[in-house]
């Protein structure tokens, strides 16, 4: 029985030992790609100064309406990622897309990520890069919930919002982050620190992104870079353990019944009939029902909707702005 014991216990050590080397390797590969990658990294856009930290404001096209493209959560490199849609509306209107802190060209804040801290920034960014409001959001996912908010804050400044399968501040209030959920977070967080999310392409940058083809070559490389440096950043966590909170504010104020909003809703084939799905719906409707001017539009695709019908997502946004919005 000793004698398994102690096999066992030198088993146990030599494990540790090759847990730790492995993760000094990786940790020390990761450093070494991110200096590598550096060079490839060269700001895209406006940079705004917030007490030595910066913000990345990327300006595209012009014309009398400026929309924000606003990207959901952990979309690490926005200015690449959503080009394919944003670069439709630069044809004829002024786009800007916002780098949060901790997103593309964006410095890492550290701050607690609370919603009026986001939103001021968000703010201020755009008027210091030279967009002045108001301006026509179209926020992703959870972007829906600062959109909402900066409409019941600061009405004046919201024109309208093309809401691309967003999350409603009820929905993250309904559905409060679990212990499990919290722990999950916070493990991304610190395995991405280590580079652990280097073995995994696929999870850290949308692969869909490379397949396409409107980023160039180099594009693409640059995509998987700041991919790679912002993967799971803290600001990127922060922002999901703060969901609850920040949308408790908004859900503590009053709908923005005179914003505009088109709902787009994607749904994919094998999902269309789930229960998440058909709530999802209903909580858009409902939401759409308390507005003066909305309308919810189902588009057939994957979350990240902007990559699959960018086309569809601009003539809808086109015709809702152009004979709801400005008619009324």
């Amino acid at each position: 029985m000793r004698k398994i014991f102690k096999v066992l216990k030198k088993l146990f050590v030599l494990f540790i030992i090759l847990m730790i080397l492995v993760t000094v390797s990786i940790f020390t590969y990761h450093n070494y790609l991110l200096k590598k990658e550096s060079a490839l990294i060269k700001n895209a856009g406006t940079l705004v100064d917030f007490n030595s930290k910066k913000i990345n404001v990327y300006i595209e096209g012009r014309g009398e309406d400026t929309y924000v493209f606003m990207p959901g959560s952990g979309v690490a490199a926005p200015v690449y990622e959503m080009k394919g849609l944003y670069s439709k509306f630069s044809k004829e209107n002024k786009i800007a897309v916002i780098n949060r802190a901790g997103y593309g060209h964006s410095d890492v804040f550290n701050d607690n990520r609370n919603i009026d801290t986001i939103l001021e920034q968000t703010r201020s960014s755009l008027i210091q890069s030279g967009n002045k409001p108001p301006y026509i959001l179209v926020p992703h996912s959870l972007s829906g919930l600062e959109a909402i908010y900066w409409a019941q804050k600061y009405p004046n400044e919201v024109k309208g919002i093309i809401a691309l399968d967003i999350g409603l501040p009820k929905q993250y209030v309904t559905h409060k982050m679990s212990l499990v959920d919290s722990l999950t977070v916070r493990g991304m967080n610190l395995l991405s620190k280590m580079g652990f999310h280097r073995l995994f392409p696929s999870l850290t940058f949308n692969p869909e992104v490379i397949k396409q083809s409107f980023l160039t070559e180099h594009e693409k490389e640059v995509f998987k870079a700041i991919s790679y440096k912002q993967f799971f950043n803290n600001n990127m966590k922060q922002e999901l353990l703060q969901v609850y909170e920040n949308g408790k504010k908004s859900v503590a104020l009053p709908i923005p019944t005179e914003t505009p909003i088109l709902f787009l809703d994607a749904i994919t084939e094998e999902n269309k009939n789930s229960k998440y799905t058909k709530q999802k719906n209903k909580d858009y409707e409902e939401f759409a029902e308390q507005l003066l001017i909305s309308d919810v539009i189902t588009i057939e695709g994957k979350h990240s909707i902007y990559l699959y019908s960018p086309d569809e997502i601009y003539n809808l946004a086109k015709d809702f702005i152009n004979n709801k919005v400005e008619k009324n």
